[in-house]
């Protein structure tokens, strides 16, 4: 369990981590707990965190405590090397993306899903998919979202996540390519017209030429108080602008319901029947 984002509840903390405990062995250092401001202590605190929870041999998956912010300030500092160790998953969402897309660029899985203190909220089955995603080798059962957008098919590498924290590393060398893959975007908390600015920066920036489909997931508290018109209708009208395979509303983010998934692995879209079908397993065998 590492914090390498903001701080966080330490009841929630403490009730995600006894959900985990419950069929694992449960790891943390007491670092965990620190603050720094708006952080979850310094960044050498929680990088050094994260890069011995990687190395180490006897750690099988990596759980963040939570996301907010802080992770992209230590891309820097991660970035020129892969990640140490064998591969592992790393679970998390939200902030957690900037850390997502440092390991697909180093062509790694990682599992968009829960963060400890968002775990006890959801419910028995999004636990359940959880662990069979990081026991089985074989691919994720499918998901399927509430509506189509631009029909159509597509399959390649799953990658994205939060919508914020994808487009504040445009222009850097810390985005992965994005070349033949399905965009997995989700956020909370943005208004329309900031969706609508960063959609428009993916677009400026080339990345809808480059990526094969977009699956979209929850977009909560992204309504504008006593506008005619809602973040869907929005979202609906940029997908069709740019003629990419589209589905909305897979239980995917912020909302009530965090399906975990696995990035990096590849994946099929039908848009048209608004289903994502995992073809890759997030673990081998071994």
């Amino acid at each position: 369990m590492i914090a390498p984002a903001s701080g966080f509840d330490r009841a929630a903390f403490e009730a995600g981590l006894a959900l985990i405990a419950a069929r694992y062995r449960a790891e943390y250092g007491s670092g965990v707990f620190e603050r720094h401001r708006y952080l979850a202590g310094s960044d050498a605190r929680r990088l050094a965190e994260l890069e011995a929870a990687l190395a180490d041999p006897g750690i099988r998956a990596v759980f963040c405590a939570r996301g907010g912010y802080g992770a992209t300030r230590l891309l820097p500092q991660l970035a020129p090397r892969a990640p140490a160790g064998a591969p592992k998953p790393l679970v998390g969402f939200s902030d957690i993306t900037a850390l997502h897309l440092w390991l697909q660029a180093h062509g790694r899985m990682s599992v968009h899903g829960p963060v400890l203190t968002q775990l006890p909220r959801l419910a028995p089955a999004t636990h359940a998919r959880l662990f069979t995603l990081l026991e089985s080798a074989q691919p994720a059962a499918p998901l399927r979202g509430s509506a189509t957008y631009v029909a159509g098919t597509a399959e390649g590498p799953l990658l994205g996540g939060n919508l914020s924290v994808l487009t504040r590393l445009l222009g850097t060398p810390y985005m992965p390519a994005l070349d033949g893959s399905i965009l997995l975007l989700e956020d909370q908390g943005e208004r329309p017209y900031r969706l609508d600015r960063m959609w428009t920066h993916l677009r400026l920036a080339g990345v809808f030429g480059r990526v094969r489909g977009i699956a979209l997931g929850d977009f909560t508290t992204c309504e504008e108080t006593g506008a005619g018109y809602t973040s869907a209708e929005i979202l609906r009208e940029l997908a069709e602008a740019t003629g990419l395979p589209c589905a909305a509303g897979f239980p995917i983010g912020h909302g009530e319901v965090n399906e975990p998934v696995p990035l990096g692995a590849r994946a099929r879209l039908d848009a048209g029947a608004a289903t994502l079908t995992f073809l890759e397993a997030a673990v081998s065998a071994a």
